[in-house]
């Protein structure tokens, strides 16, 4: 497409204005037509002459994007650009790049001149503005002719395959100090916990309250006694994130979006838990289950996690309980801390919720996380200055109470819950995990 440039304009303009003084000055009108013609062939000489920008065979100019394979939340990435300009022009450019939305969208025009057989790279730091999995991208790009005044337009397809995962910092403080501790405990004679695991350790004599099951028959017909096995308590255990993206968690909380805290928290834990070599896997429901990943060891388990809390985004359906935990026990039939990344109302709204995390006692051991509101906290813990703030306070009061009747319910089913401040769940869920690690609750 050919366009006339801004200074095509301006003097048009100006030649406009010659054509009025023709009421009063003889020739002025013919002076006009002249310059007019005389620009519309510039013009078009511009666009014959503009260098061709493309990805296609008959292009001239050719750029090319080196894009990373993954950007996280909050940091800021160098993307180089490169231009080849294969003709015997200058290149005058003006580019205009639609991102994906996970990268600001549409970005402010930028120029760029590339000599003529010659090539120029640039650098810009692109900023992530929120997660998730998009592809996505093109250039606008304007080439301007050697006269100034026409101008070639053409749209390349250079699309971004990007994933944007949640920040990564404190993972990364995390793993140095995890790092730190296995220095420290270099050396030490490793501590083996007998129990009910898998893992064989030895044989003994069988004494009255062992499990018959366990007797080696074998072992006793050498012996001429009853010989038992004996058991190592399993190190590796089973963690499972179920993140709730239902319609509890699309709120904000202070501006940021609930699921936000809730995606963070389930990172950490998740790599908590492959730092401590457990199996990791990630369920995310709403009115359906929308990701199962079985729970896996090492870091090709918690990529496979990573992949999925990137794309995680709530919408306004109800969660369908029974549906997703028949769907968990049917795939996860071994013992598991299996952690519930959801919200509760009142103990009415909360029934399924309640119901469906008992029935995954006592197999797996079921947690759920919920996040406080700071506001609503506030509220009630206010003293009210005027009648309006009086019922204020008393109807976050209310709403406070029945949370806690639905908490206090779930607990004497047999979950355990973890209920935090938003910006404190992440460091609470982890802490919770090697609790419960040390007291050899998995």
């Amino acid at each position: 497409m050919i366009l006339p440039t801004g200074r095509m304009l301006g003097i048009a303009a100006a030649l406009a204005g010659l054509g009025l003084l023709g009421i009063w000055v003889t020739g002025a009108l013919d002076a006009m037509l002249l310059g007019d013609v005389a620009l519309l062939a510039l013009v078009l000489a511009d666009g014959v002459l503009a260098p061709a920008v493309g990805s296609g065979p008959g292009a001239e100019v050719r750029p090319l994007r080196e894009t990373p394979t993954a950007f996280s939340l909050g940091h800021p990435v160098d993307v180089g650009y490169s231009w080849r300009n294969r003709s015997r022009r200058t290149a005058r450019l003006r580019i205009r790049e639609l991102r994906p939305e996970l990268l600001g969208g549409l970005q402010p025009p930028r120029r760029i001149v590339v000599r003529a057989g010659s090539g120029q790279r640039e650098r810009l730091a692109v900023s992530p503005v929120r997660r998730g999995h998009e592809v996505q991208g093109s250039l606008t790009v304007d080439s301007v002719g050697p006269f100034g005044m026409g101008l070639r337009r053409r749209t390349v397809a250079l699309p971004w395959e990007v994933r944007v995962y949640p920040a990564l910092t404190a993972l990364r403080r995390r793993a140095a100090i995890a790092q730190a501790l296995r220095r420290r405990e270099l050396g030490r004679q490793p501590l083996r916990r007998l129990g009910e695991g898998r893992l064989f350790e030895s044989l003994r004599d069988f004494v009255p309250g062992d499990d018959p099951r366990h007797i080696d028959w074998k072992a006793t017909a050498r012996r001429r006694k009853v010989i038992t096995r004996q058991f190592e308590a399993e190190r590796r255990q089973q963690v499972l994130l179920a993140i709730d993206a239902g319609r509890l968690l699309t709120a904000e909380v202070a501006g940021t979006a609930r699921m936000d805290y809730m995606v963070q928290a389930a990172l950490e834990l998740a790599f908590a838990a492959a730092q401590h070599d457990d199996n990791v896997g990630v369920m995310v429901f709403a009115d359906g289950v929308k990701h199962f990943v079985a729970p896996q060891r090492g870091r090709r388990g918690l990529k496979q996690v990573l992949d999925v809390l990137a794309e995680v985004t709530p919408s306004l359906v109800e969660p369908d309980y029974p549906g997703a935990f028949r769907y968990l026990a049917a795939r996860n039939r071994k013992r598991a801390l299996t952690v519930v990344f959801t919200d509760v109302i009142d103990r009415f709204a909360s029934e399924a919720l309640v119901a469906n995390l008992a029935t995954l006692r006592p197999r797996h051991l079921p947690l759920a996380v919920t996040l406080r509101n700071p506001e609503l906290d506030g509220l009630a813990a206010a003293r009210p200055a005027a009648v309006a703030g009086a019922w204020r306070k008393a109807a976050a009061e209310e709403l406070l109470r029945a949370r806690e009747e639905a908490l206090s319910h779930m607990r004497r089913a047999g979950v355990l819950v973890l209920d935090v401040p938003p910006e404190r769940a992440a460091e609470a869920v982890v802490d919770k995990y090697l609790e419960l690690k040390r007291r050899g609750r998995l």
